[in-house]
Parts: structure tokens; sequence; C-alpha cells
């Protein structure tokens, strides 16, 4: 699965460069997960590294962007590949 960012977002700035994908970037409101870029961080950490920061606990999985871990690695695999 992709994450997603909730209502509850603050706009505090520390999830955004954090993102090692580059998924995460300010949306009209609060900031937002491009579903095509977000890994999990599968590749990079072994865990969400803005999960680990964000202070109101407002990124969940999004339950609508099911991935499991092998494709999430072959999406870090795309996205790293060099040209």
């Amino acid at each position: 699965m992709s994450l997603i960012i909730t209502d509850e977002c603050i706009n505090c700035d520390v999830c955004e460069p954090e993102c090692p994908n580059g998924a995460i970037y300010q949306g009209e409101e609060i900031y937002e997960i491009d579903p095509n870029k977000c890994t999990e961080c599968v590749g990079h950490f072994d865990e969400p590294q803005c999960q680990q920061v964000c202070p109101v606990d407002c990124i969940p999985l999004d339950p609508d962007r099911v991935e499991t871990k092998d494709q999430l690695m072959e999406k870090f695999i795309k996205l790293t590949a060099k040209s």
C-alpha cells in the first residue's frame, strides 16, 4: 500500500524532507503523497520515515492502494533505476 496523509495534518513540514522518493508534496490545504512514488520506504528503510517523524500520527496506509512488499520493491527499483 502507499501511504496517505489525512486531514489531521498540521502542515508542520517534517515529513516532506524525510521521503527518499520525493513522494510528499504540499497540496492545496495539507501535504499529500503521490501514490506512484510512495514505496513505504521499501528499499530505503525498514519503516516509513514520514510516519516516524509525524507528530500527529496522520499518515496511515491507504486502503484503496493495496500493494505487497514485492510490488513496493518493484516500484522502488523502477524509481531508482539509472537511465
